[in-house]
């Protein structure tokens, strides 16, 4: 948790200049002491960091000390990378869908690689065709089967058990829908029945 917050600290102070240490502290939702100790902290580590005491005096970067986006967790630069390729329709209506695409190439690339590796798998795996969402359980849980690559067992426990290996999950006009590796075939969410997420593994097929 701590290292999450010097990693802020440090992306603020880059992005924005000069903050005070209760600015931090708001912006933190911490108390004004915990960053005092956190610059203390990161000044132990090596890090340029210039304290300017009195009116008008903050915290700052010296040396014109950059970082880049490191330190993502998995499920930070999953994020991330929906949040860059989901499809808006704002951006559709105001005709910059080209200009979003370049910004978004620009922003991946920008990434260290493992982030960069993280957010095109993640972009693989989920396609987002409308801003709106269906509120349904079974769904997040086929996301995490999706990410993870494990079977899944569909209309578990009935005659119809269907057991597939889920690559992609689809929202479209109509709902949901998750890809099975095996037959390629898209399965509407109302074909899903109850699940059963196994902790089995597959090897998603080469394409082709």
């Amino acid at each position: 948790m701590r290292a999450a917050r010097l990693l802020q600290i440090l992306l603020i102070l880059q992005n924005r200049g000069r903050q005070t240490s209760v600015q931090l502290a708001e912006e933190l939702e911490v108390a004004t002491r915990t960053i005092l100790r956190d610059v203390d902290a990161m000044t132990e580590a090596g890090l340029p960091i210039i304290v300017h005491q009195g009116n008008g005096g903050g915290i700052e970067l010296g040396f014109n000390y950059r970082t880049r986006l490191t330190g993502l967790a998995q499920d930070e630069a999953a994020a991330l990378g929906l949040i860059l390729t989901a499809d808006t329709p704002m951006v559709s209506a105001l005709g910059l869908e080209n200009a979003a695409k370049r910004a978004q190439a620009k922003l991946i690339e920008s990434l260290p690689d493992k982030t960069r590796l993280a957010v095109k798998t993640v972009t693989e795996q989920f396609t987002l065709n409308r801003s709106t969402a269906v509120d349904d359980p079974r769904v997040r849980a086929m996301s995490l089967a999706v990410r993870a690559g494990t079977v899944v067992r569909l209309r578990f426990a009935t005659p119809d058990e269907l057991s597939i290996h889920p690559i992609e999950l689809m929202l479209d006009d109509t709902d949901w829908s998750v890809r099975d590796d095996d037959t390629q075939s898209l399965i509407p969410l109302a074909d899903w029945g109850r699940l059963n997420i196994s902790s089995i593994a597959f090897q998603k097929k080469a394409p082709g």
